[in-house]
This record gives structure tokens, sequence and C-alpha cells, in this order.
């Protein structure tokens, strides 16, 4: 009798794995056929399919993977991508998602530190952007409409192929997508001139849940502001953005000064954190901090990097620091000259020399990472930063980037855009901790480190809430699992005020009203009120 009924039990499993498995790729050939029959004759979207099955999957999926955690065989892997070539393969992107219950994720340069425009838990696809990628340059008007899947490299150098004296406020890295950057808030060494990238949108186009191409008249000014800042894909999938080009000098000063701890770091850091925000706004000074070995005996000690960028030409530049930070030494020859372009390599650490089409290359070097994010407020007292000096050595391996505030940042209304952290602020924090060694058991011991080195940092940081921004994505601040909509709501506020204060409610009325079904969501996506 033990033995029938064990082996009824083994059948039933089996049919029902047999069942969920037939079931699976019902789903999955249902939705590729959906997708066939959107397509249209002058677009066809048969070439821009990728399954498993296809030789180039793997190539595909790989190509935009930027943090070699979430490369593994054990990361979930989509059912299909779908490179969009056309704005209707978007359209036909979300109008067969909806309809076979499909989770999209919408993939523009892959820089999402925590793999959520790639990786999912549950059954999903990828709509990657990157054949979206036009860069559109009108110097008569000051502008430029910039597809998503471009990056900011192509951004720079097509601007550059148009004028020498005109460029646009974004990061540094050059191989990050246009798409989570621009919409999620954008910033870069010269947001203290100009502010952020979103404060430099003044149209977009977009695909919204019901497959409509839409551009700022026609989506309205509560979606249009949602989408700058807010994290697009919460809210539809945005094909381009017009930005309004900026005034660069033919000329920018660029310096990278280093002092360890024997070389009165500690008193050059508690003098930068005075005058870095206050600093005229052509001047943005990033300072990093991270442990190195001393030259003697091998022992550890802290280095406080200065990077400079300056709009304007060295002797001025020099002038202003000796003003106003002279506990530096800045020396004419720390400084160097060169073009906005070119800056752009000074920043990325290659020679600034590097040929300018070198910005057209999207392999960035890659390796394993965690990135945690604050904000400061006040002076950190001289014997805070002794403090954190010997937590850092004692972790060693996690780094701060400490960005300045201040100048048109402080200038801007925190509403005016989702993106919150204006006036008020006196620098941001990045924590960043990368390593090269593979497995579970080494990405566990530096995420710990990190989480460390943040959690010291506690009483010197913005608090109620703790702020964070939104493009130095965290789930350790809180994961949406999209259930019912009370439980989705509460998730989402843990870590929706901590991104975007305020706004927050705001972000979630545009929410509901234009995504009610919740179809772009992710694990930190905006969520729909409940009530």
């Amino acid at each position: 009798m033990m033995r029938s009924t064990t082996f009824s039990l083994l059948s039933i499993i089996l049919l029902l794995s047999i069942s969920s498995n037939a079931n699976s790729e019902s789903v999955h050939e249902t939705f590729l056929q959906c997708l066939l029959n959107h397509s249209h004759p002058h677009n066809p979207i048969s070439n821009a399919i990728f399954t498993p099955q296809n030789l180039s999957y793997s190539t595909v999926l790989q190509s935009y993977i930027r943090n070699l955690r979430f490369n593994t065989t054990s990361t979930p892997k989509p059912l299909l991508i779908l490179t969009a070539k056309h704005e209707s393969h978007v359209q036909a992107a979300i109008i067969c998602g909806r309809k076979h219950a499909l989770q999209m994720k919408i993939r523009s340069g892959g820089h999402d530190y925590e793999g959520i425009s790639y990786v999912s838990n549950v059954p999903f696809f990828i709509l990657d952007m990157f054949e979206l990628r036009s860069v559109d340059v009108d110097i008569k008007t000051e502008s430029a409409w910039v597809q998503t899947g471009a990056i900011l490299g192509e951004v720079y150098y097509r601007i550059a192929e148009k004028s020498k004296t005109h460029g646009f406020p974004a990061g540094v890295c050059p191989t990050v997508g246009v798409g989570g950057h621009f919409s999620g808030g954008g910033y870069g060494n010269m947001m203290r001139k100009y502010g952020l990238s979103v404060d430099n949108i003044v149209d977009a186009k977009m695909v919204d849940v019901n497959g409509r191409l839409l551009d700022r008249k026609s989506m309205g000014e509560d979606l249009f502001w949602a989408i700058k800042g807010g994290g697009g894909a919460s809210f539809g999938v945005v094909i381009a953005y017009k930005i309004n080009l900026v005034n660069v000098p033919e000329i920018v000063t660029v310096f990278r000064v280093e002092r360890t701890l024997e070389q009165n770091a500690t008193a050059i850091v508690d003098h930068w954190q005075h005058i870095a925000d206050k600093l005229p706004e052509d001047l943005f000074i990033r300072l990093i901090v991270d442990v190195v070995n001393t030259t003697q005996n091998g022992e550890k000690t802290v280095r406080a990097t200065f990077i400079a960028f300056f709009l304007g030409g060295s002797e001025r530049l020099l002038s202003i620091m000796n003003e106003s930070f002279p506990e530096l030494g800045l020396a004419q020859s720390d400084c160097i000259e060169t073009s906005w372009l070119q800056s752009v390599f000074f920043w990325t650490d290659l020679s600034i020399d590097t040929p300018t089409d070198v910005l057209l290359d999207r392999t960035p070097a890659l390796s394993y990472l965690k990135r945690k994010s604050d904000y400061v407020k006040e002076p950190i007292p001289k014997e805070g930063l002794e403090r954190i000096w010997k937590r850092m050595i004692e972790l060693e391996r996690p780094r701060m980037l400490f960005n300045p505030y201040g100048g048109k940042m402080a200038e801007i209304p925190s509403t005016e855009t989702p993106f919150p952290h204006r006036a008020g602020n006196l620098w941001k924090i990045q924590y960043a901790t990368n390593w090269n060694e593979a497995g579970t058991e080494a990405a566990n011991y530096y995420i710990d480190l990190t989480r460390k080195l943040y959690n010291f940092m506690t009483p010197f940081v913005s608090k109620n809430p703790r702020q964070a921004f939104l493009n130095y994505r965290d789930l350790d601040l809180g994961i949406n699992h999209n259930s019912d909509l009370k439980a989705s709501y509460l998730e989402g506020r843990v870590y929706g005020i901590k991104y975007f204060k305020g706004n927050f409610n705001r972000l979630v009325k545009i929410k509901t009203k234009v995504d009610p079904e919740n179809f772009f969501r992710n694990e930190q996506s905006i969520p729909l009120f409940p009530y």
C-alpha cells in the first residue's frame, strides 16, 4: 500500500511539473506570437527578438550587465530580450506584456547598481533600449533630442562635433545610459553651475501603458514632471529627452591633488567641508576618501583625493584657490588646461590626450560592486573625522566620494522636480566598494563592509528621513514585492520617502492615474495609492 501511494504521489508531481513547464512554454509562445502580430511591415520586430534558443541571447544579455554580481549562472534570466529598434517595438512590448501579465524590465545602459533593469524573481522579459541611441544636436536652438539608449559619451561627443563652447551637465562616466541617468536625476561636475540633467530637460517622448506615443504637451505637466527625476520606469518607457545645451568656455581646468593623514589630510578635509558648497559655482571639487598603504612599514593610512573641474583657465582658478582654499597648496603644475570634452577622460582616469572617439566605446571595466548613498547637512567635527578615518582603516576596502552642493543646486526649489535634495545639503556621499572575487561568500563579505561603514556614518548624515539618491540604487533601503495594494504602498513608502522626501506623495498620485494596474513595476518602483 505504501509503495502504491508513493508511486501515485510521484506521478502527480511529475504531471504537475510537466503541466507547469507546458504552461510556461505556452505563455512564452503566445507572448512571442503577440509581438510578431504587432510588427509593422516597414519596421519588422522579428530581428529584434532574442530568445534563449538564439545563439546571440547570452551575448546580448551580458553586454549591458555592469555589475558582475548579476552575471552568474544562478542569476534569473529573461524569457526573451527585445532590442527595440523602433518606437513600434516599444509599443508592442507594452501591449503584449500587459496582455500576458509578464513583468517588463527596461534597460538603457545597464548601470543600475542592483541590476533592477535586467533581473527579476518572477517571469520577465527585457526591453533593451541600446538600439535607440540617436543624438540630434541643433546648435541654432542650443538644444538636442537624445534617445534613451544613448550613452553619455555619445551625447558629449555629438555636442562637441557641432560646438566647442557647448556642453551638457551630466555624469562623469561616459558609458552610463541616458535613460536611467536622466530619469533618476543625473548629476555631474557642472551641477553647481547648471544644476542636474533634469533641470535642463524641456521635452520628452514616451510610450504610456496604453501604447500611446506622447510628448510633453500630450502627456501633461504632471507626468512630464514625474519622469524628470522620479524614475521613468515607473510611469512608461521614455524614448527620448529634449535637452537644453549649456555654455562652456573653450578652455576648462582640472586638477587632482592627494593628501594622506601624514600630510595633514584631516585639517584639509575639515576646511574643504566648510567651503566646498560656497565656492564660485564655476568650480566643483570632489573629495574621495580611501585607505592606502603608507610608505613606512606598509601600515594603512587614509588618503584624501581632491578632484576638480573649473569652467575657466588655471590663472583664475589659482586665484580662487589661494583665497578660499590655501590649505590644499594647489600649484600651477597641478593644473591641466583642456577642452570640456577632453576633461571627461581626466575624470575617468584616462590620459587627457585620449582620442575623443573613445567616448563612443560602450565597454566599461567591470567588477563586482556595492553602492550606498547619504547626504550631509552640517560639517563633521574634526574629532568625528578622526573617528571615521579609524573605522575606514579597520574596514579597509570601502571608499567614500563626497560631491559638494551649493551654487545652482541650492537655488532650485526642492519641488521643481522629483529630485528633492537641494538647499540645505552640503554634500552627497557615495559609498563605493569594488571587488574581483566571484561567489556569494565574497559578495556577502564586501557588502557587509559597505553596510558597516554606512551604519558608522549615521550620526553625521541627514535624519528623518535619512536621504538617499535614486540613481545610487540600494535595495537595503527596502524592496517592493508588488503584492496587494496596501502592502505595496507601505513597502514603497519606506524607500520612497528617502529618495524623494515630500515629492513621494505627488509621484504616487501621478503613478495611480497613469498606470492604475501597476504594469510598470520593479523592486523599487513608485507604488499605487491603496485607497
